[in-house]
């Protein structure tokens, strides 16, 4: 499922929680409700809230870390894609196919990341650069310049291919779905007890309201940034797109 339809179920989940929370303190007898009670139930929902508060950092972490991950391996795909270039322009005009299959492997990688990033853990076609690799082993140098740039080149070709598939290997979800599940029902939990002692008004229904909206809203951002390549906070495709136009020149 989507980022926003998991946050609204888990908007659902919450608000229709505290909802629940007004219903049983119109049915609970009153001696369930009095002071004591209301003191252990606020240190409760307090060691309650505590522990979503340290699984909602560890989600945070887990999700901030793969997206700077994937956009520090991006940059570096860019990065060494012109840098390849840039080696078979200096081999000679020999390269120039090499050069144009190049193009097409880095046309086709910009598509299969962004067009593509649904497909969790399928791997990349290789079709691409697997003929590139094939016209690197077939030139020949005819001096020890050309000997240098090919090693060179194939060199980079491999940590392009590596940092590729590193791409699609980790396009998984890095957010540990027990976690999730744990979190929104402990969160549920604290909604409960909101609604067990807010009173029946259209005040405390609109606050209840807006809280849950944000709770959802933040795991909301959380998820969406569990999959950098689509929804709101993907990872923009302009340092490939560079490399692509600076690709051949």
């Amino acid at each position: 499922m989507s980022p926003i339809q998991v946050s609204t179920i888990i908007f659902l989940c919450i608000f229709c929680s505290a909802l629940l929370g007004m219903w049983l303190r119109a049915v609970l007898p009153e001696h369930h409700l009095n002071a004591d009670t209301k003191d252990l139930v606020k240190l409760g929902v307090g060691l309650i809230g505590t522990m979503a508060a340290l699984v909602l950092g560890l989600l945070v972490a887990s999700a901030k870390s793969s997206y700077d991950a994937r956009s520090s391996e991006l940059t570096q795909l860019a990065a060494n894609t012109i840098l390849l270039d840039r080696a078979l322009a200096h081999y000679g005009p020999e390269t120039r196919e090499a050069r144009g299959i190049l193009k097409i492997a880095t046309t086709r990688t910009i598509h299969q990341v962004w067009s593509q990033a649904g497909s969790a853990g399928a791997l990349p076609s290789q079709e691409g650069g697997g003929a590139l690799f094939d016209k690197l082993q077939e030139l020949v140098p005819h001096s020890d310049a050309q000997r240098v740039i090919q090693s060179q080149a194939e060199s980079i070709m491999i940590s392009i291919g590596q940092t590729r598939l590193l791409l699609f290997a980790q396009s998984a979800s890095s957010i540990s779905r027990p976690f999730l599940v744990v979190v929104v029902f402990w969160l549920s939990m604290l909604f409960v007890s909101f609604g067990l002692f807010a009173p029946r008004n259209g005040t405390a229904i609109a606050t209840l309201l807006i809280a849950a909206i944000s709770v959802a809203g933040a795991l909301f951002l959380i998820l969406d940034l569990d999959q950098p390549f689509t929804g709101l906070l993907q990872i923009p495709s302009t340092p490939m797109h560079m490399a692509l136009s600076a690709l051949g020149k």
